[in-house]
């Protein structure tokens, strides 16, 4: 199940922001407070991103942009405040990383962003991403964890970071030991961009002070971005006091669910160790239809060799093919022509295929697409099984998962073919 808090009602968003800015002030105060913006941008490729951005967003396995990241980056990465309002795994930390890291002058070794996270948990995972998107970039980033590691964070720090991530409480603490020890490890000279990532957990956890106070300390002409599940008064009350004429991006949650579905991770020691493991898997049980999820076109074309050979009917779909092939190849399997279907990830290309087991050969890069993946929608009163295959790399991905849809995904099995 999908937590509470994930479910929104835009509508409601919209009057609860026009009240808000309405408030003692005239009538056209919500025209006046944000930016008309339109542009939608459909690619990677036509988001003016760095050659060595962009590249490390297709080797992560991203294909096509979220609804969010098609209306949130491009903004950003011209300078505009924006606020994103949508569901958990939306890939609203992901834009705001993409569009930190496409601003950064790689050139000045010194902390040019800070992005405030409700926990410590949080904050490392949105280091892991900014650090996996900005490989080729050569970013310096670091999450203040605190507590026993402030020496530790002391030392990375002064060692020159262009990101600094953590909870406000550790930043502030980080700020202010700075300057007490005149040590100048963490200066807010440099900072030109303030994130505030789940900025509804930051302020429910009791923040609001410290957020302010770090923000008193920046420069004058800082960009923010608050990314946020729900919309409470709170969060729309800083939005008003801290930023300027923001770009508004509100996406709805889908109406997907993962409702009967049995979810089970399959540990796998190595990579190299998943094409046997999935063959012994097709070989233990008996499946009228199943999908199997991979992360990359190349993979699309060995598992669809690997398993003809093993006289399974396969079809294969990626990327690269037009619509009216990709159309054709589901029907097909939807009559019953093959039982097995091989894809990158279909929601970008207007595909919903459900079957009664779905494999995730990899872990999806971004977690929105794990319930793309194996979610059913509304009208379907389907059941499934769905089975991730989950290498010691994977373990943290596996956990993300299960935190942002409150899910409990149990080691599969030795009677799987009973679950069929």
């Amino acid at each position: 199940m999908m937590r509470e808090g994930s479910q929104f009602d835009s509508k409601q968003y919209g009057s609860k922001m026009e009240e808000l800015l309405h408030q003692g002030q005239g009538g056209d105060a919500s025209e006046e407070f944000f930016t008309s913006y339109d542009e939608v941008c459909e690619s990677f490729d036509a988001m003016g991103l760095q050659e060595n951005l962009l590249r490390r967003i297709y080797a992560n396995g991203f294909e096509k942009p979220s609804t969010v990241q098609q209306r949130g980056i491009v903004p950003f990465c011209k300078g505009h405040d924006v606020i994103q309002h949508a569901p958990s795994g939306a890939g609203k930390t992901t834009t705001f990383c993409s569009a930190i890291l496409q601003q950064l002058d790689y050139g000045l070794v010194e902390c040019q962003a800070f992005v405030l996270a409700p926990t410590r948990e949080v904050a490392q995972r949105i280091e892991r991403i900014m650090r996996q998107l900005g490989e080729y970039l050569g970013v310096k980033v670091h999450a203040c964890i605190g507590g026993t590691s402030v020496r530790e964070d002391q030392r990375i720090l002064a060692s020159g970071v262009h990101v600094a991530l953590g909870t406000p409480g550790s930043i502030f603490d980080m700020l202010l030991l700075s300057n007490m020890l005149r040590k100048r490890f963490l200066c807010p000279d440099h900072i030109k961009m303030f994130v505030l990532d789940e900025a509804d957990e930051i302020l429910s956890s009791g923040f609001k002070g410290q957020i302010y106070d770090i923000f008193k300390l920046l420069p004058s002409e800082i960009q923010v971005g608050v990314s946020s599940t729900t919309m409470p008064p709170e969060v729309l009350e800083i939005t008003r006091k801290i930023m300027k004429k923001p770009v508004r991006v509100v996406v709805k949650r889908e109406e997907r669910t993962l409702d009967g579905i049995k979810q089970f991770y399959l540990n796998v020691e190595k990579e190299d160790w998943k094409l046997d493991t999935l063959l012994d898997l097709y070989e233990t049980i008996a499946i009228t239809e199943s999908v199997i999820f991979v992360n990359t076109r190349c993979k699309v074309d060995l598992l669809t060799n690997k398993m003809r050979k093993m006289d399974h009917t396969v079809a294969a779909i990626n990327g690269d093919m037009d619509q009216d092939t990709r159309n054709s190849i589901v029907r097909e399997f939807r009559d019953g022509w093959f039982r097995v279907l091989i894809t990158t990830d279909l929601h970008g290309c207007g595909i919903d295929v459900q079957a009664s087991l779905v494999v995730n050969y990899d872990l999806p890069t971004q977690p929105e697409n794990y319930l793309h993946r194996i979610g059913r929608s509304g009208e379907s009163c389907r059941k499934g099984v769905a089975i991730s295959f989950v290498t010691r790399d994977d373990e943290s991905v596996l956990l993300d998962i299960q935190r942002i849809y409150s899910v409990n995904i149990e080691e599969l099995p030795a009677n799987v073919a009973d679950l069929l």
